[in-house]
């Protein structure tokens, strides 16, 4: 089988859209030929990633993660499988373009990934066509997968979703647990490590570091640091909030890190901290990684976060934007070592039951397929 992903951006970009879809690439390959096309990144123009063909197309028009990629027209006809992830402004309206033309050449499957609220006016722009094709898009797919039935529900497509049930796939993502597994000797006594993963991009402004950081500003000392990973044009902001509220000698910027210092990572942590704060945080697979890990997460209540795992089982949620929320809900399990360690272990428990890498390979070939 041939299968396309048209993704908005992909490894090395640090991004849960590309990650999801890089996930998604590798546990088909071994069995099909999968072709990712995504805009250039640093004049790149193709390459190989194992069996995983990597096409980047270079922007007839190109604002943040959006990109006008006309050339998919004709690249996408000879693949039984496109899985276009959603959103990506500028490729949308050609793969929609494309499977009315080709009608049945290819399967079009659309993940859901997120809305697109709060966009800058040069988005807002680029967005203008996607908006005019947003129905015939979700019309001519064959299928759409999701992560979150809760994030559905909630979202701009709810009512799409709704008269179209027959179309959609529950598709929560996954995590690769050869790689992310705990370690407690990596954990350090009578220190507490708090741990954000992370854009630190504008595109990625929900996050809500800023949140993270006054909720921690009373609460690092030497004994309880703060380590962000991530990089991108907001790091010289943030590092200047955590010097305002003087807690620069408690935090830790790494920056962008490879996938073993990342495990090493959320192995040390005893907390993992997701503070996001509107609807484009529509699941976190961070959360996963930290979970296989044996790590406690805290978590931002919104609508798609809240169905990864269960409050007061894996670890807690708080209330988003809400700073003084998320500063009781650190301390308690800061407070208390045996509800960090069973939160841990809960943690490791869903993710092997629900979110590994089988059980994702599994759902993806039974909707590939059907």
């Amino acid at each position: 089988m041939k299968i396309a992903h048209v993704v908005c951006v992909y490894p090395p970009y640090k991004g849960g859209i590309g990650n999801v879809a890089k996930d998604f690439a590798s546990l088909m390959e071994s069995d099909n030929e999968v072709t990712i096309f995504t805009p250039a990144q640093n004049n790149l123009k193709f390459k190989e990633n194992g069996g995983i063909k990597i096409k980047y197309l270079k922007p007839f028009l190109e604002y943040g993660n959006g990109a006008f990629l006309p050339q998919l027209f004709f690249k996408l006809k000879d693949f039984n499988i496109v899985h276009l992830h959603y959103p990506f402004f500028g490729a949308s309206e050609t793969v929609c373009l494309a499977k009315l033309f080709f009608k049945k050449r290819f399967k079009l499957i659309i993940h859901y990934h997120m809305d697109t609220d709060s966009l800058s006016f040069f988005s807002k722009i680029l967005s203008i066509f996607s908006k005019i094709i947003f129905k015939p898009l979700f019309n001519v797919a064959d299928k759409i997968t999701f992560a979150s039935e809760g994030y559905i529900l909630k979202s701009k497509i709810k009512n799409f979703y709704q008269k179209n049930k027959q179309k959609f796939y529950l598709l929560p993502f996954g995590v690769d647990t050869d790689k992310f597994f705990p370690n407690k000797n990596k954990r350090e006594e009578n220190k507490i490590n708090i741990l954000f993963v992370g854009g630190l991009d504008s595109a990625h402004y929900f996050k809500g570091v800023d949140i993270l950081f006054k909720a921690l500003g009373k609460v690092l000392n030497d004994k309880i640091t703060l380590d962000i990973i991530g990089q991108g044009d907001m790091l010289v902001e943030y590092r200047k909030i955590a010097k305002e509220i003087k807690m620069e000698r408690h935090v830790n910027f790494l920056g962008g890190v490879d996938d073993e210092e990342l495990v090493r990572n959320y192995q040390k942590a005893d907390i993992f901290v997701l503070p996001s704060i509107n609807s484009h945080e529509a699941f976190g697979v961070v959360l996963l990684e930290a979970m296989a890990c044996g790590t406690p997460v805290i978590a931002s209540n919104l609508h798609g976060v809240r169905s990864v795992f269960d409050n007061k089982q894996e670890g807690l949620f708080a209330e988003p934007g809400n700073i003084s929320d998320l500063r009781e809900k650190i301390n308690i399990l800061i407070a208390d070592k045996n509800l960090r360690k069973q939160m841990g272990a809960n943690g490791k428990k869903l993710v092997d039951k629900k979110y590994s890498f089988k059980i994702l390979k599994e759902r993806l070939e039974k909707i590939y397929n059907i």
